[in-house]
């Protein structure tokens, strides 16, 4: 099986995919991918959860150099899964909706030198070295379709959104190496600000923190010796090994202890949970779900959509599906809905396919309509085509429908849209619509539109039928021309060393090269240490003068270091003395 092409990926989804412009990865970009793939390999394999070290060696990604985003397209296509590229971090929303369909979105991005162990904002190695080795596992691949099919539908609230700019411009801002401190910290203070005034846990909020501490941040196994399976922990060469430490509280994985629980992308996680088996999380995703308003429905579910003041999905019992925003909800005196309005673009859809003649440039301005059962406690789309003409539901007559909240429609039926002989559509012309003497549609405004349905039994985020609710721009696969930046001393010197170490042969000229290179670091670059590493690989790999590794392991050793870069070369050197 092949991968999904860019027709599989539904519109509302296209924009945004980005593109993966290979031949920009600079020669330290490589070296970046080489070294935190080297220590994937080789310091995971004991603390790393099976299911990703099969993974790792079944997924075709390579270690030598950054993967294709095609290469791993086709290899997720082996078990009914793809790959896309993504600019950075996207809409929570968006993020959850590929998961849904099947398709890992990938930030093409790779992590500076500067952030090798970790970085907050999404990049190749968290979404190739993190995510994609895993989802080779069946177990584990259902679990995070659900929990995308749930964030795609979790409500959020507009306090969220600015919470997500906040969020997104730290992770740019931070990731950037021309940032001062100064700016880091007015973006993180930024942050802070907008968490502020975020009010109590939306469902988007909750499905966050509860992916955040699986997919991103999860254990797995027994609580005294569990083992990784979160992409974030197995993307970060610190945090992989300092995770599993004793001052790193473990705690018995559970929905609502994940909830109740915030994190912070900037730092290590002072607690993580400890699932027994993906089996376990499925059920309770599973379980968590029937909490949220698009399993729940009613009038506190239209509640939480109508905070959200975003587009939302409202599905009535006779499957009838409204998508737009909520401008308001009319209550009765027990609190239940008997009336919503929508604002701005509206459609109407069935079973996720708009509705003929219903879509928003009919209802661009909003749409309204009552809930519930007729007087006499008669359920409208129950009833039969005979029932329906006892009530007086004739095409071209005038009726007067009074339901039990109160609410009266009265005018002429100008038309009846049934599926499958049940009714879910009534249009009236020469309308007036009441709740209690307050008028809530008058005839001089047009066709009122009636949705038939007894109860709301779902709400959920976004649109019934996206491809035709979203305007969507017309994809063409055109092939930019970017021209290949010119390589700076230090990737060259880089490349050099990749060349040596990929070349056929080893010989003086060879060893020359080698040393002409080392020359030039200790003259211009005391503090490079990557590139030292890899030469004292190669010293190893070709048996080079023991004097040469003595003094290069001196250096390396000896220099004064910041404890990350400290971290990062004793592995390094760990890894060179064991291979």
């Amino acid at each position: 099986m092949t991968g999904k092409g860019r027709k599989d990926i539904p519109a509302h989804l296209q924009p945004f995919i980005s593109k993966q412009y290979y031949h920009r990865y600079t020669p330290i970009d490589h070296a970046v991918w080489r070294f935190v793939m080297k220590q994937n390999h080789y310091f995971l394999k004991e603390i790393a959860h099976s299911a990703y070290v099969n993974g790792l060696k079944d997924s075709g990604i390579k270690t030598e150099s950054i993967p294709k985003v095609d290469d791993m397209n086709w290899s997720l296509g082996k078990v009914g899964w793809g790959a896309v590229t993504i600019d950075g971090l996207i809409p929570g929303a968006a993020f959850y909706s590929f998961l849904a369909n099947g398709i890992l979105p990938i930030a093409t991005e790779i992590r500076n030198i500067q952030n090798i162990a970790y970085t907050p904002a999404p990049d190749m190695i968290h979404e190739a070295a993190g995510h994609a080795p895993i989802l080779l596992d069946e177990s584990y691949r259902d679990f995070v379709k659900k929990i995308g099919e749930m964030g795609a539908k979790a409500l959020s609230s507009k306090e969220k959104l600015e919470v997500f700019k906040a969020v997104r411009h730290l992770t740019i801002v931070a990731e950037d190496p021309a940032s001062t401190p100064e700016q880091v910290k007015e973006a993180e203070k930024q942050v802070a600000e907008a968490r502020m005034k975020v009010k109590g846990l939306s469902e988007a909020d909750q499905v966050s923190r509860l992916f955040w501490w699986t997919v991103e941040y999860g254990l797995i196994g027994e609580l005294n010796n569990p083992k990784i399976y979160g992409a974030g922990l197995l993307s970060s060469v610190g945090e992989s090994q300092s995770c599993l430490k004793d001052n790193v509280r473990k705690i018995p994985f559970s929905v609502e202890e994940c909830i109740k629980t915030p994190y912070d992308v900037t730092k290590p996680q002072p607690q993580l949970f400890v699932c027994k088996t993906f089996g376990d999380l499925v059920e309770a995703v599973d379980q968590f779900a029937a909490t949220m308003a698009f399993q729940k429905g009613g009038t506190e579910s239209l509640d939480k959509a109508l905070q959200t003041d975003s587009v939302a999905t409202m599905v009535f019992s006779s499957g009838l599906q409204v998508t737009g925003t909520l401008a308001s909800i009319l209550k009765d005196e027990n609190g239940e809905a008997v009336y919503f309005r929508t604002k701005g673009p509206t459609a109407l859809s069935f079973e996720h396919k708009q509705l003929d003649g219903h879509g928003t440039e009919i209802h661009r301005k909003g749409f309204g309509t009552p809930i519930g059962n007729l007087g006499g406690n008669i359920v409208l789309e129950d009833c039969t085509a005979e029932q329906l003409q006892e009530l007086g539901i004739i095409k071209e007559k005038e009726v007067v429908l009074k339901f039990q909240s109160g609410v009266i429609v009265e005018g002429i039926i100008k038309n009846i849209i049934l599926s499958e002989n049940k009714l879910i559509l009534i249009s009236f012309k020469e309308c007036t619509v009441s709740y209690k003497g307050m008028m809530l549609f008058e005839k001089s405004w047009g066709t009122f539109d009636m949705a038939v349905g007894a109860k709301v039994i779902s709400v959920f985020a976004g649109a019934a039928d996206p491809n035709n609710y979203y305007e969507s721009k017309k994809i063409e696969e055109v092939e930019e021309i970017i021209e290949q930046k010119g390589w700076n001393e230090l990737e060259t010197l880089y490349e050099e060393i990749r060349s040596l170490r990929e070349g056929s042969e080893w010989n003086e000229q060879s060893l020359s090269q080698m040393n002409q290179v080392l020359a030039i670091l200790d003259d211009k670059y005391p503090k490079e240490w990557l590139l030292r590493l890899e030469i004292l690989e190669l010293n190893k790999l070709h048996h080079s003068s023991h004097s040469q590794v003595s003094l290069l392991k001196e250096r390396l050793e000896n220099t004064d270091w910041d404890s990350s870069v400290k971290q990062m070369i004793q592995r390094g050197l760990t890894l060179i003395h064991n291979s």
